[in-house]
């Protein structure tokens, strides 16, 4: 008696009551109603597309580090290089279209995306086979040398 159970009730005639910290039940119900939709709405933007970020800019990539029929993802960068043939080297946006997975594998000229098994032409990135509603986005590409810049 007299001491204060932390927490907070509605009296009868349909007003909040608060315990000593200033909270109300209502407060922190609706508190917890917006974590719960922004946890939600994260889930989603991250699983549907990738959001709204857009490929780095890279340079001085080795040509050797491409693999002739193969290619490269450059970690962070969202961009996967490819050597379709000998001395071409193309670039695509790394993430695929269909729910936003980054693609990991890139062998015998087809860029493949782990999560839904999706595929792409390495040379053109156009959508052989899968879910993905359309190609990978083409990066413009400069060769210096021997190095790689994607724009």
């Amino acid at each position: 008696m007299g001491m204060s159970s932390g927490m907070s009730y509605r009296l009868a005639s349909g007003q909040d009551r608060q315990d000593e910290t200033g909270s109300t039940r209502r407060v922190v119900l609706g508190a917890a109603g917006v974590a719960a939709a922004a946890a939600a709405l994260a889930a989603c933007s991250t699983s549907s597309g990738g959001g709204d970020a857009t490929p780095s800019p890279v340079s001085g990539i080795p040509t050797s580090e491409i693999p002739l029929d193969g290619g490269k993802v450059i970690a962070g960068a969202r961009v996967v290089i490819t050597q379709p043939a000998e001395g071409t080297f193309k670039a695509f946006d790394a993430i695929c279209p269909h729910q936003g997975c980054e693609v990991t594998d890139i062998v015998d000229n087809v860029i493949r995306c782990p999560c839904h098994g999706s595929t792409f032409d390495a040379t053109t990135g156009e959508r052989i086979a899968g879910p993905a509603p359309r190609g990978l986005t083409t990066l413009p590409v400069t060769l210096t040398g021997s190095t790689i810049s994607v724009r």
